[in-house]
């Protein structure tokens, strides 16, 4: 299977980061807790570089737990603040204010010193398509949101979300896109469905699923679809398509019905919490050992 995006898109929320990162004091950067590294886009590093810095690990409640754990610590040794998420039922969402002032603690003495007072942390939110962004600003926000309007120095058409007093947010500054220099990343991005379901062969992608749920989280094919784990990843399949009767006309197996329900079930929690990279397989700078 071969992975490609958008360059085109890129360049343009490059741009835009490049434009308004100087007037922002964050950026919050949401990653889907299940694939932390697949989901990042690597120039974010550059481009927030000298501001402070908060990762969540969102839809975590998707990710197993020890995992996202390591992945917190992780991310804390590179000097990032980190909370785990998942915006769609406000978990972690009530702890992020504090996180924000204890992020932006420098800034806010600094500001202080200067006879600055209760100037509000701006924070820019970024992240990948279908990481959870605009779910996480609205529920952060939840209803109480008031749009603040263009600010002097800032262009027309940006608009600044005021949460309370103390943190306003930069809404949004554009989607920055995942780099697929490493095919991995794609098939990960393909796992979790951030990359249409229509232009995979999905019968090929849950084959490779099923291979990495074999090695990394045995027994749990077995106990969900009472099927033997058999070392054929066609194999399995096909096995799933006779424990959940997917058939054609004629009674022959339908291996593609049972590849969207593996993926589904994979999704949407049913299979139990999985990560499908961790942080021991990574070194500093991000790249694979």
């Amino acid at each position: 299977m071969n992975f490609q995006w958008y360059p085109g898109h890129m360049t343009k929320a490059k741009r835009m980061m490049q434009e308004n990162i100087k007037l922002i004091d964050l950026v919050i950067e949401l990653v889907d807790a299940r694939i932390p590294m697949s989901s990042r886009n690597p120039d974010i590093d550059e481009l927030g570089k000298n501001k402070a810095r908060l990762i969540l690990l969102n839809k975590s409640d998707l990710a197993d737990e020890r995992t996202s754990d390591a992945w917190t610590e992780y991310f804390k040794g590179k000097g990032y603040s980190v909370v785990k998420v998942n915006s769609r039922k406000g978990g972690g969402i009530k702890s992020i204010q504090g996180v924000i002032q204890e992020a932006c603690k420098e800034k806010i003495e600094r500001d202080r010193k200067r006879g600055i007072l209760n100037r509000p942390v701006r924070a820019m939110v970024v992240g990948i398509p279908n990481v959870g962004k605009s779910t996480f600003i609205n529920a952060l926000a939840g209803k109480a949101c008031a749009k603040t309007g263009n600010k002097p120095g800032v262009t027309k058409g940006k608009q600044w979300i005021r949460l309370n007093k103390q943190v306003e947010l930069l809404d949004t500054p554009g989607i920055l896109w995942p780099k697929f220099e490493d095919q991995t990343v794609g098939l990960r991005l393909a796992f979790i469905g951030s990359i249409k379901d229509e232009i995979m062969n999905l019968e090929e992608l849950a084959a490779e699923l099923i291979g990495f749920l074999r090695d990394r989280y045995p027994g749990v094919l077995a106990d969900k679809y009472g099927i033997e784990e058999t070392e054929d990843n066609y194999q399995c399949l096909t096995e799933v398509a006779k424990s959940r009767h997917c058939l054609v006309r004629g009674n022959e197996l339908d291996t593609q019905k049972a590849a969207g329900i593996l993926l589904d079930d994979f999704r949407s929690g049913k299979l139990g919490r999985i990560t499908l990279e961790f942080s021991e397989d990574f070194n500093d700078d991000g790249s694979r050992k």
